[in-house]
């Protein structure tokens, strides 16, 4: 399809900085849809999963004490997500209710509010819960009243809305999530907690970086540096706390039912947010040597951090093995090697690396073998967490083919699976793990140079989803995830780790689980 575009629409794309051919191939994509993966087998703890034991959680964790002030260690934590979606369950209440009375028998029945009905029954153990007993006495109303006379909607709202607390707008970053004697702690206090225990360097120094929508840049800049000087006291470190946002570059075009370029109600072209995929951008910026990635709601009270550091660290230190191991074969290959040696390097990209190499390897020409073997280790390494499936939605590890025909390990969304094919669905059903998005990165190649990362995207792995703009439907397209399409070509180790190591509050009511609870 070729683009009828105005100079208006030149100047709107020139503003954005997004290249024209990039927004062809997104019209393309619209017009033919991405490919459904080929699933192969589940990644298991018996293929494809490695389970650490204890004797080798303490050498890799040792490793790490001894090597990692060599390093530039950054926390990356994806922190754009808005509240709104936490308290869902608290909006379709107020709109069922518009007198804000409901008598509580009827309450407990009403199996439409069982999660409203938690949240009212156990609101004290919440760490906002003086927040919102102060706010409401301040508006002229009372807390412990409402409760007792059935007046739910006006608390809700005092936690919801502007003349409250204000939470449905606010970054989930900056809510208060866990109780603490001395005060509460928000997501972004306990990642700069968990940051001191893991990712000091030589100079004591702690880097952590948000990546964060424009319109919570200020929410989240006023809160870090509230609380700075208090954690850097407590753990003796200094923070080094940045900010990025999502580049207006990687915003895809959105397309009408017809997969044709959407305008708004003034005429111009309509761009949205290309999903946490963009991200891979910001990571690229940073230039890091070790990275480590982790959600902004996956966080627990100190009192439940030793499994997550001890784990943290034992990655870290396997990642600086395995790199290490990965130098010395690449500088052994810059001069000339022996078949015994290629076959060294082959065991170990199989056996320690989880790389497909086919049995068309052994018909290639020495130098051919020497090149393959040079392209699979001179690459960007990722290790990552995998949990248990306990029914969380959302990724898992696999064995994937590519359309070259190379297997490899992948996380893969549950949008990517063709679900109608019998097969890939007994394949789905089969899995055992699931994403917590708990992973370390190796960014830098075995001369110390940063990799750019922008060069191992898979971008047959994007989707597409239907949306709603100005009261008509749309397609919009979402790029290769972060850890999913965007890590495509990377080396990728899954290690299972505990399940208390995963604890992400996409609902208020998560919250009140054991594992977020501080007293």
């Amino acid at each position: 399809m070729s683009l009828s575009l105005s100079p208006r629409d030149f100047n709107q794309i020139s503003s954005l900085g997004i290249d024209l051919d990039k927004i062809e191939t997104q019209i393309e994509n619209f017009i033919h849809g991405f490919p459904f993966v080929d699933l192969i087998a589940p990644a298991t703890v018996k293929h494809g999963i490695k389970a650490f034991n204890e004797s080798e959680i303490n050498k890799y964790i040792d490793y790490y004490d001894e090597n990692f002030q060599k390093c530039h260690l950054i926390k990356f934590i994806p922190a754009s997500g808005a509240a709104s979606r936490m308290f869902k369950h608290l909006f379709e209440f107020t709109e069922r209710i518009r007198d804000g009375k409901h008598v509580y028998e009827h309450f407990v029945k009403d199996k439409g509010f069982h999660s409203i009905y938690r949240f009212i029954q156990d609101i004290h153990q919440f760490a906002f819960f003086p927040d919102l007993e102060k706010i409401m006495k301040a508006n002229g109303g009372d807390i412990e009243r409402s409760l007792e006379s059935g007046d739910y909607k006006s608390i809700v709202n005092s936690l919801l809305t502007r003349n409250g607390l204000n939470y449905s707008n606010l970054p989930k970053g900056v809510l208060k999530f866990h109780y603490y004697p001395n005060g509460a702690r928000t997501p972004l206090e306990e990642h700069l907690v968990e940051g001191a225990n893991y990712c000091r360097d030589s100079k004591n120094q702690v880097n952590v970086h948000f990546t964060v929508s424009p319109e919570h840049m200020d929410k989240f800049t006023e809160h870090a540096t509230l609380v700075k000087d208090k954690y850097e006291k407590k753990f003796g470190v200094k923070y080094d706390i940045s900010f990025s946002l999502q580049k207006s570059s990687t915003d895809t075009i959105a397309v009408d039912m017809d997969n044709r370029p959407f305008r708004d109600k003034n005429g111009n072209l309509f761009f949205r947010p290309a999903g946490h995929g963009a991200l891979i951008e910001n990571l690229n910026d940073l230039k890091g040597d070790i990275i480590f990635i982790k959600n902004i709601d996956n966080v627990v009270p100190e009192r439940l951090l030793n499994e997550t550091i001890l784990y943290k660290k034992a990655f870290g230190g396997y990642l600086l093995l395995l790199q290490r191991d990965m130098s010395d074969f690449l500088r052994i290959m810059e001069s000339p090697v022996s078949e015994e040696q290629i076959a060294s390097i082959c065991h170990f990209c199989r056996q320690e690396l989880m790389q497909d190499i086919s049995e068309d390897f052994g018909r290639l020409t020495k130098p051919e073998k020497i090149s393959h073997l040079f392209d699979l280790l001179n690459r960007p390494i990722r290790i990552c967490g995998m949990v248990k499936n306990l029914g969380e939605p959302g990724g898992g590890p696999f064995w994937v083919k590519n359309e070259k025909g190379t297997i490899s390990l992948q996380i893969v969304e549950t949008s990517q699976i063709d679900s109608n094919n019998p097969a890939q669905r007994d394949i789905l059903n089969g899995s055992t793990h699931f994403n917590p998005v708990d992973i370390v990165c190796g960014v830098k190649n075995y001369k110390g140079e940063p990799i750019d990362l922008l060069k191992y995207i898979d971008p047959s792995t994007g989707f597409i989803s239907i949306k709603s703009k100005d009261g008509r439907d749309i397609k919009a397209q979402e790029l290769p995830g972060l850890w999913n399409g965007a890590m495509a070509q990377w080396i990728t180790i899954f290690v299972e780790v505990p399940v208390i190591t995963f604890n992400p509050v996409k609902t208020v009511n998560d919250l009140l689980r054991e594992e977020h609870q501080g007293r």
